[in-house]
């Protein structure tokens, strides 16, 4: 004999469904991101499917080997180390080893996500923890850079290069637009830096296609604006400063803008929900503190680059910035000091 239904049903907040989920997120993270993978392609050929394809590998992998059996077919549904890998590996150089790409990934799983006690509990951003590994344990082959493929299946021989040896093709290395303004002061054309014919990480192919994936997250409400809008006005702002003092050593703001990597972690790093304030005022200061720190790694640090390290400290000051920036609850005052 059934039971019958009862009459009154009592159930606890929230009682409104939530349209996005993570699996449908990681999608459209993953979408935005077709246009500048296919740059990528398109400019550096197989030798960047070889290295994206083993960022994916070892961090899907290393994922699938952290969790119990009967959670892996949820797990990797969900899209997280599938979006790791590939922004992991938009972020190296075309001519990257592929046994170090998928050390990368097994890294930013495993040190970004997995030991933090997985979805959602990271302090950092994965995919710039397996970036940083990999740029503290082997800094020349992240910081060696190559010119544009003159084919699709043009491979470069490092791609395919054994565990802790070299290639020397010193012939088809170029120096990335900022190392060349900052340690020559030669700038390079923004129309360049714009579309993507440069050389540097597989990421900052087109700026363009950059910003049209983020205009298509914002429409599908995966970020929140006020991120990437205070990071690029702080840049521009103090650019522009540093520009209108001395035009010669400093870069103007366009090329501050849309040279290296602050598309690619403005837009699809910075915001990523879990290790980024959750209150509109944290926003604009973890965006400013971004901002500020990439002008002064950028021009007065020992390093062309600073999005990742700007980005990275800014987490691990994420917790300190929602604690001081919480709103009032209402009917509630402040707790004054004694």
């Amino acid at each position: 004999m059934k039971s019958k239904d009862p009459d009154l049903l009592l159930q606890t907040a929230p009682f409104l469904v939530q349209g996005m989920t993570t699996p449908s997120a990681m999608l459209d993270v993953i979408i935005a991101l077709i246009p500048a993978t296919l740059a990528a392609l398109w400019y550096f050929g197989l030798s960047a499917v070889l290295v994206i394809s083993s960022s994916i590998a070892g961090a899907v992998l290393t994922e699938m080997a952290f969790i119990p059996a009967e959670k892996r077919r949820v797990i990797f549904m969900d899209g997280s180390g599938l979006l790791t890998g590939l922004l992991l590996g938009l972020t190296l150089p075309p001519g990257l080893p592929m046994w170090i790409a998928f050390v990368g990934g097994a890294a930013a799983i495993g040190f970004g996500k997995t030991i933090w006690g997985g979805l959602g509990n990271n302090l950092f951003n994965p995919a710039l923890v397996g970036r940083a590994f990999l740029l503290g344990t082997f800094p020349i082959a992240m910081t060696t850079w190559s010119t544009a493929s003159e084919g699709f299946w043009t491979i470069r021989p490092t791609n395919f290069d054994f565990p802790f040896t070299y290639t020397d093709i010193d012939g088809l290395t170029a120096a990335s637009p900022l190392g060349l303004m900052k340690f020559d002061q030669e700038t390079t054309d923004i129309s360049l830096l714009f579309f993507g014919n440069t050389a540097g990480s597989l990421g900052e192919t087109s700026s363009l296609l950059l910003i049209l994936g983020g205009i298509y997250l914002y429409l599908r409400r995966d970020i929140d604006w006020r991120i990437p809008a205070s990071i690029l006005i702080t840049v521009l702002i103090f650019s522009g400063i540093l520009y209108s003092v001395d035009s010669v050593i400093y870069p103007a703001p366009l090329f501050s803008l849309f040279a290296g990597g602050l598309m690619l972690g403005t837009i699809y790093m910075a915001t990523d929900p879990v290790t980024s304030p959750t209150t509109p005022l944290g926003t604009w200061i973890f965006g400013i503190g971004i901002g500020l720190l990439v002008i002064l790694i950028r021009v007065f640090g020992g390093m062309p680059e600073g999005v990742l390290y700007s980005i990275l400290l800014m987490n691990a000051a994420t917790p300190l910035i929602d604690r001081f920036t919480q709103p009032r609850i209402f009917g509630h005052q402040r707790r004054k000091k004694a």
